[in-house]
C-alpha cells in the first residue's frame, strides 16, 4: 500500500518544469490598481504567451503592499522566450501605459526560480468549495542538511501534516544558480483558517510519531536540521483572480 509521501513522490517525479515565484511591492496606494491590471490583462496575456498561472496571493498582514504569485514554464529557456514575447505584445504595452498614467504601480520586484521536489504533490491550480488560508513556509537548513530535511518530509512530515488536517500543496527547491539553493526548502499549505492552522500545528508537534521522527533525524545529523530562526511562515489569502483559491 502506498503512503501519502510515496503517492506524491510518484506524482511529482515527472514534473521537470521551472517555477517562478514573483513578489511585487506595489507603490503607495497602487495595490488595487495592480490587481486590476492583473485581473483584466496580465493573467490572460501570460497564458497567451505560454506561461502557466499557478496562483496569486497577498499576505493577510500586508503592511508592505505585496502581491505574491507563482508561474510555471516548460524550461528556463522557454521562460525567457515567453517573457520577451509578453513584453513586446501590443496589448500588454497598451495596458501597462494606461495603468501607469498616474505613476508606476510596482516599486520593487523579487523573484525566485525553483523546481518541484520529488515528494511534492502535483503542482497545478486548485480550488476548494470553502474559503482557504494559504501558508507559505521557507526553511533554511544547517550546512549540508537539505537532503536530510527532504528525506524527513518525504518519509514522514507530509503524511503527518495530512493526518492533522493540513493540505499539502506545493514543495519546491531552488534552482542551483539561486542564492542559498543548497539550504532552502519552500512550500505551501492550505488551511481552513489561521486558527485552524495553529491548532493543526499544535497537534502535529505533539504527535508521538513526529517527536520520534524529529529526534531520530536530529540525532543522525548531530543537531537541528534548520538554523536558529530558520523557519519563516507567512499566511496569505488568494486574490479574486487566482487560479488557486
Amino acid at each position: 500500500m502506498f503512503t501519502v509521501a510515496a503517492l506524491t513522490a510518484v506524482a511529482a517525479e515527472k514534473d521537470t518544469r521551472v517555477f517562478e515565484m514573483r513578489t511585487y511591492y506595489a507603490a503607495p496606494d497602487k495595490l488595487d490598481e495592480l490587481h486590476a491590471r492583473f485581473r483584466d490583462h496580465t493573467v490572460k496575456l501570460f497564458e497567451k504567451h505560454g506561461i502557466t498561472n499557478i496562483g496569486y496571493w497577498v499576505p493577510i498582514e500586508n503592511t508592505d503592499n505585496k502581491l505574491v504569485y507563482v508561474l510555471a514554464y516548460p524550461s528556463r529557456e522557454a521562460r525567457e522566450t515567453s517573457w520577451k514575447e509578453f513584453g513586446a505584445d501590443p496589448d500588454w504595452q497598451a495596458a501597462r501605459k494606461a495603468s501607469e498614467e498616474n505613476g508606476k504601480l510596482v516599486a520593487k520586484v523579487e523573484q525566485l526560480f525553483m523546481t518541484a521536489t520529488d515528494f511534492s504533490p502535483e503542482i497545478k491550480p486548485s480550488t476548494d468549495a470553502s474559503e482557504r488560508v494559504f501558508e507559505l513556509r521557507t526553511y533554511t537548513t544547517t550546512p549540508g542538511n537539505l537532503p536530510a530535511l527532504h528525506a524527513r518530509f518525504r518519509d514522514h512530515t507530509i503524511s503527518l501534516f495530512a493526518k492533522h488536517g493540513m493540505t499539502n500543496l506545493f514543495y519546491w527547491q531552488l534552482l542551483p544558480d539561486q542564492k542559498d539553493a543548497e539550504n532552502t526548502l519552500i512550500y505551501m499549505l492550505a488551511h481552513a483558517s489561521v486558527d485552524a492552522a495553529k491548532a493543526s500545528f499544535e497537534a502535529f508537534r505533539a504527535d508521538p510519531e513526529w517527536v520520534a521522527v524529529k529526534k531520530a533525524s536530529e540525532d543522525k545529523a548531530g543537531g537541528s536540521l534548520t538554523v536558529p530562526d530558520g523557519v519563516k511562515s507567512v499566511f496569505m489569502k488568494p486574490t479574486d483572480y487566482s487560479p488557486t483559491r
